[in-house]
């Protein structure tokens, strides 16, 4: 059988600002143009990677200092599960989705001879 190091799939998914993208969501929801975002979240990037961190571990005021649209909930919505969750649309990431599919699967294959 498989043994799954979930500790160690996470690290790995929370590396390389994985969560860039739903800051660049966050930006356009609170009305930034998407190219605008775009350019914000490469700031934030930057910053992140000059000081050797992750995006997540940017503060609230620094990434208002990259785009003053960035709200005090930014930290909450950039952290993996939030980005995880968010997609919640068919053939999407969050959980009950993933469920969905498992079980959808699972119901398939049971049917097989």
């Amino acid at each position: 059988g498989i043994v799954v190091d979930t500790a160690a799939l996470r690290r790995a998914a929370a590396e390389g600002h994985s969560t860039a993208t739903d800051l660049a969501d966050h930006l356009v929801r609170r009305g930034m143009p998407f190219r605008e975002a775009h350019e914000a979240v490469a700031r934030a990037v930057r910053l992140a990677s000059s000081r050797g961190v992750e995006l997540t571990e940017l503060s609230p005021t620094e990434l208002a200092g990259v785009a003053p649209q960035v709200g005090a909930d930014v930290a909450a919505l950039l952290s993996l599960d939030a980005s995880v969750a968010a997609r919640d649309h068919r053939g999407g990431t969050a959980p009950n989705r993933v469920v969905e599919r498992v079980q959808a699967w699972r119901e398939s294959l049971a049917g097989e001879p």
